[in-house]
């Protein structure tokens, strides 16, 4: 079958191929962040993309962190940001830079576009600048477009060197004033701005706009593709012109693509950052936050992640994508890697009445039945129990199969049927512990008449050698599809029920010496991780990733 290409490899192919526009150049990309907050499910999109299209051709992607607005960034965004993109199992070796690397060369440039009377300073206020900005019917205006070059020169050197309060000046590409694209009607390609950057302190009080560094910067590290998304689709006109007309040693070529929506989330990092600060969320780590650190935490793994933005392919249209097919894909992976392992969340006691009192033994169970080299162990079992409380009633509704008094046999996962026969309850009318008897002669199934059964099989722990954990069980952060939508305040959409803490819960021994990133199924409960941040040998925590049952496309 052929492979089936999306529309960024088929332009690359074409620039690469004999007579193109980069034949005989190495494929060279990358993935520019803003440091400004972590890395979330959108921006995964891209960074597949980005260093994806590198790899399939042989080519090399840079990791650039986009520090050009010196209000935002920080050095903790920074490192999440590696971190995250190491995880996914991209690298960028020895290509880290920065954007203010490169501010000393885009004042150079700046100066240049002024000598050749491509470039003015200008004194039009925000309003001003807004008021003559015009209309699709009408010009815009500058009384400023045609002061003298050594003016501006002038200005520009003084603008530098501080003489002038923020707004007083700006720096304008003389480009078109009657251009439909707004984007070209003669933009602000520099400011004045008294702040301290993160890394370059207090050098510079005056800071190029993005639209005139982002392509100067990728001229400079030899990208032949920058891959966008949409959004930046009309300023590719601007990108184009800076390039065409700074002395730049390449000229590499701009690319949009649709970025990723997701139905019950947002994917504003403004947003995402007001339910960090309001304390609405316990960090950008959150298992049920859409940021990359969050869902590592919750238990998603990289090949799910990557398997997903894989699929939902590369498009030109904007789209959203159900989040049960990012569950989907978690499911899928972890239904094929995870050890399962015997759990119960909310335990009742079982006590098995004819089975004798001081005996103990060992039961043998798979640890994946997709993976028959992953073998099976051993798992304690004796008189008294825990299982769930779904797992019996007293009164049972219709077609109910599990537990319940003089109900039909069930089967103890990996080890013995058994038939309830009572249970005892406290003053408040709960049940305290359900009894049962058990066949000695149905250890590990159904026994050698072959009988058959009609109850439920039920997993189980052993009351007697077990560990006792906290387990955090997520569902979607918000509960309206579309928190993002015209006319909706996104906090009110929260899901009061989005997480519930279960403390007292009983697993399977090993599961006390388990360590982050472990993923496992509990047996008719979902996938389950060790909490890479609370979880200790003390205390383990486990986080619910998904669900079992898959929904998707049903």
């Amino acid at each position: 079958m052929d492979e089936i290409k999306n529309f960024i490899h088929q332009f690359v192919e074409e620039d690469i191929a004999e007579g193109g526009r980069f034949a005989g150049m190495q494929v060279h990309t990358r993935f520019p962040p803003e440091p400004n907050g972590y890395l979330h499910i959108g921006h995964c999109k891209a960074l597949c993309i980005d260093f994806g299209t590198a790899e399939k051709f042989g080519g090399i992607c840079n990791l650039r962190m986009d520090d050009t607005n010196p209000a935002k960034e920080d050095t903790e965004f920074v490192e999440a940001i590696q971190e995250d993109i190491h995880w996914l199992g991209f690298d960028w070796g020895d290509r880290f830079f920065y954007g203010s690397d490169y501010f000393q060369k885009d004042y150079e440039y700046a100066v240049e576009l002024i000598q050749k009377g491509l470039a003015y300073v200008c004194e039009l206020t925000p309003e001003e600048f807004s008021k003559y900005r015009g209309d699709v019917s009408h010009p815009a205006v500058s009384p400023y477009r045609d002061r003298p070059i050594e003016e501006s020169l002038d200005l520009f050197e003084r603008m530098k060197n501080g003489e002038f309060p923020e707004g007083k000046y700006t720096l304008r590409a003389k480009i078109d004033l009657e251009s439909g694209n707004f984007n070209m009607r003669d933009p602000v390609i520099y400011r004045i701005r008294y702040i301290e950057h993160h890394r370059q302190g207090t050098k510079w009080c005056i800071f190029p706009m993005y639209d005139f560094a982002h392509p100067i910067q990728d001229a400079l590290e030899g990208i032949t593709h920058s891959l966008c998304s949409l959004e930046y689709e009309d300023h590719r006109p601007l990108y184009d012109w800076v390039i065409n007309n700074v002395s730049v040693p390449s000229k590499p070529r701009q690319i949009e693509f649709a970025r990723l929506g997701i139905n019950y989330t947002v994917m504003s990092k403004r947003k995402l950052r007001k339910l960090v600060e309001d304390k609405l969320v316990s960090g950008w780590d959150d298992p049920r936050m859409p940021t990359l650190c969050g869902l590592r935490r919750r238990g998603y793994t990289p090949a799910s992640i990557r398997n997903f933005c894989e699929r939902i392919g590369v498009a030109k249209v904007p789209s959203t994508i159900e989040f049960g097919f990012l569950e989907h894909c978690l499911r899928e992976d972890l239904n094929a890697n995870a050890q399962r392992a015997m759990a119960v969340l909310k335990p009742v006691k079982l006590t098995i009445t004819n089975y004798p009192e001081d005996k103990t033994e060992t039961v043998t169970v798979e640890n994946n039945p997709n993976d028959p080299a992953a073998g099976t162990r051993e798992v304690s079992f004796s008189r008294n129990l825990w299982i769930e409380a779904d797992d019996f009633l007293v009164d049972p509704i219709p077609k109910y199969k599990r537990l319940y008094p003089n109900g039909p046999e069930c089967r103890l996962k990996g080890a013995y049927l058994i038939t309830c026969t009572g249970c005892s309850k406290d003053a408040n009318g709960n049940v305290t512990e359900v009894f049962c008897t058990y066949d000695p002669n149905s250890r590990g199934g159904d026994p050698a008449d072959g009988r058959k059964v009609k109850g439920a099989t039920i997993h189980w722990v052993d009351a007697n050698n077990c560990v006792d954990a906290e387990v955090r069980l997520y569902d979607n952060l918000f509960a309206d599809e579309d928190p993002d939508g015209a006319d909706k305040d996104y906090i009110e959409c929260l899901n009061p029920g989005s997480l519930e803490v279960l403390h007292g819960c009983k697993l399977e021994t090993m599961l006390g010496a388990a360590t982050a990133p472990a993923q496992f199924q509990f047996l008719r409960l979902g996938y389950f991780c060790v909490d890479n941040k609370d979880s200790t040998p003390e205390h383990p925590v486990f986080n619910r990733a998904v669900a079992l049952k898959d929904s998707f496309g049903k």
